[in-house]
Order: C-alpha cells, then sequence, then structure tokens
C-alpha cells in the first residue's frame, strides 16, 4: 500500500515538471448541484490531465541503462499524450501503443511530441503489444499497475488537502485505478473522514466487476470512454480501492457525455467525459448522503475535441 511519505516524496520530484493546478470553489455547480462544490482542476495540467504526474515520477526513476533502452506504455488517449509529451522534456524515447479507438488527436500528440505510435484493433491487443515490446527491452510506465505511478498521482490531494475548504465526498474517475488509489491514500492520511466514491462508465467497469468478484478479472469493454477502459485493474489498484474507497458508481456514456455539457454551461470547464461522469455521480451520492454534503471533484482531464463531443451529444441525442 502507498503511504503518504512516498506520495510527498514523489511530489518533491516532479514538483519542477508539473502544474500545481487550481482547486476552486464552482459556484455554478453548487447552483447546479444545491450544495457546496470544490473542483480540482487537473484538465489544465501539462498534458491536459493528471497523467502527467505519474508519467514524470517513473521517468525520473529510470536508470541510465533504462533511458538509453527507452520506454513503453499502453493507452486509451492520456497516459500515451503524458508519457509522450514528459519523455520528451527529459529526453527518453518513446513508444506509445494505443487500440484504434483512441481519440484521432491523441495520436496526433504523441506523434507530435516524437514518440513512436503504435497502433492495435482493440485495448485487448495495445497490452499484449505492449507486451512484447517490453520482452524486447524497452522499460514499461504502466498507467497504473506502478507504486510510484500511484504515488504520482496521489499527488493531487497534497495540493487539493491544502487548498480546499471543508470537503465530505470527493468523486475521483476510475480506469485502471492509478489515480483513485493514490487519492485515496492521501486522503486517507490528510483528510480520514472525508467519504470516497469512485466512479466508472458502462462498459468500462473493470474495478467494479473485481470488487464484485473479490480481485481484478479481465472485462469486456464497449464504453465510448476510452480513457477509463482497461481490460482488468491491477491486484495493487484492487488492494487500494478495495481498502481505501467508499463504494464504486457506475454511470452510462451518454449521462457522462451530459456532465460534459454541463462543465462547460455550469462550471465553464472543458473537460472530457471521464470527468463528465463524476456529475451524475455526484447528484447519486447526494441522494445517499443527504443536503448536508460538500462535493469535491477531481477533473482528470480535457482532451475530447470539440469535434469528439459533439458527435457524442448527436449519438445520445443530447443538443
Amino acid at each position: 500500500m502507498i503511504g503518504i511519505s512516498e506520495i510527498r516524496a514523489v511530489a518533491e520530484r516532479i514538483g519542477a515538471h508539473v502544474v500545481r493546478t487550481p482547486t476552486v470553489t464552482s459556484p455554478g455547480l453548487s447552483s447546479l448541484l444545491g450544495v457546496p462544490v470544490t473542483v480540482k482542476l487537473e484538465l489544465l495540467q501539462r498534458t491536459g490531465s493528471f497523467k502527467a504526474r505519474g508519467a514524470t515520477a517513473r521517468l525520473l526513476a529510470l536508470s541510465e541503462a533504462e533511458r538509453a533502452a527507452g520506454v513503453v506504455a499502453v493507452s486509451g488517449g492520456n497516459h500515451g499524450i503524458a508519457l509522450a509529451v514528459m519523455a520528451a522534456a527529459l529526453d527518453v524515447k518513446a513508444t506509445v501503443v494505443m487500440p484504434r479507438s483512441a481519440s484521432a488527436r491523441a495520436a496526433e500528440i504523441v506523434e507530435s511530441a516524437g514518440a513512436s505510435l503504435r497502433l492495435t484493433d482493440d485495448m485487448d491487443g495495445a497490452f499484449a503489444l505492449m507486451a512484447r515490446l517490453r520482452a524486447e527491452g524497452l522499460t514499461l510506465v504502466h498507467p497504473f499497475d506502478d507504486p510510484l505511478v500511484i504515488a504520482g498521482q496521489g499527488t493531487v490531494v497534497l495540493e487539493f488537502a491544502e487548498d480546499a475548504g471543508e470537503i465530505t465526498d470527493v468523486l475521483v474517475s476510475i480506469g485502471g485505478g492509478g489515480l483513485i488509489s493514490g487519492v485515496a491514500a492521501a486522503l486517507r492520511a490528510l483528510r480520514p473522514g472525508v467519504r470516497i466514491w469512485g466512479v466508472e462508465t458502462e462498459g468500462a467497469q473493470a474495478m467494479s466487476q473485481a470488487l464484485a468478484a473479490g480481485g481484478p478479472v479481465p472485462v469486456a469493454l464497449s464504453s465510448i470512454v476510452t480513457t477509463l477502459s482497461a481490460p482488468a485493474v491491477s491486484r495493487l489498484t484492487y488492494d487500494h480501492v478495495s481498502a481505501l474507497v467508499d463504494e464504486v458508481l457506475v454511470v452510462p456514456d451518454r449521462e457522462a457525455v451530459r456532465g460534459t455539457l454541463d462543465l462547460a454551461d455550469h462550471a465553464k470547464v472543458w473537460a472530457e467525459p471521464a470527468a463528465g461522469c463524476l456529475l451524475p455521480a455526484a447528484r447519486r451520492v447526494l441522494e445517499r448522503v443527504g443536503d448536508g454534503a460538500r462535493i469535491g471533484l477531481v477533473l482528470c482531464g480535457g482532451n475530447a475535441t470539440t469535434q469528439d463531443v459533439m458527435n457524442w451529444a448527436e449519438r445520445f441525442d443530447l443538443r
């Protein structure tokens, strides 16, 4: 289990390379939900998502031999963007493996940063190719199954706990579980009374299915939210979530896209559905805990294009 000391140590190492993102109260979301809402704007992070934190933590820990050989990552979008950009900044050769369902914009950013992009038919194939490249000598920078990456993601909460006022409930999106594992580890140390809720989208339910099964299991992926689409969580992230998180909620893709539109309309921020899913989940949390809640939302990323969101809105008849 990752502790607060590891998270603080990583924060010291990566501080010069990442952005201390704003933590702000949102009058618009507070009005929309009917309770005070505070947001952590990780969509303003370098590379457009929290993923820059964990990727940088792992890259800075490479040995000289590992740096010379290069690194590889598998990603539905944001981890690949983060690795490509941060590896270029740190002069490390990177290969990013992505499924063809990942956004064209994400692939474009990866290649423009100078990384080698490898595309596969699906996420299962992406993980398989990543394993082969690792066997050939590249060093894996895993999106979530790595203590350093989890500690890097947990640095979000060092800032949030210092900057936010009173919070009763924090909601965090889950893909493979790296972000919520780091967030939960830090929150339990710094704000132990806060309830922690994970949020997945239907068709990307690796953590909720793992919790139901008593451990990580492979899952079928069908969500449009590729940045949350892990084929399975890891034992490491499962252990953190099962021990530290109050509950994992699952929302439909349509509600996640509606959440993205609501964040634009009411919070005045451009988020991707991986963050948009937090709003419908927050409504469900409020049904459980009542009007005394003070909500915190970790808005994990904003790398969806306007065209992406317009297409999803049309698909779900949300215009």
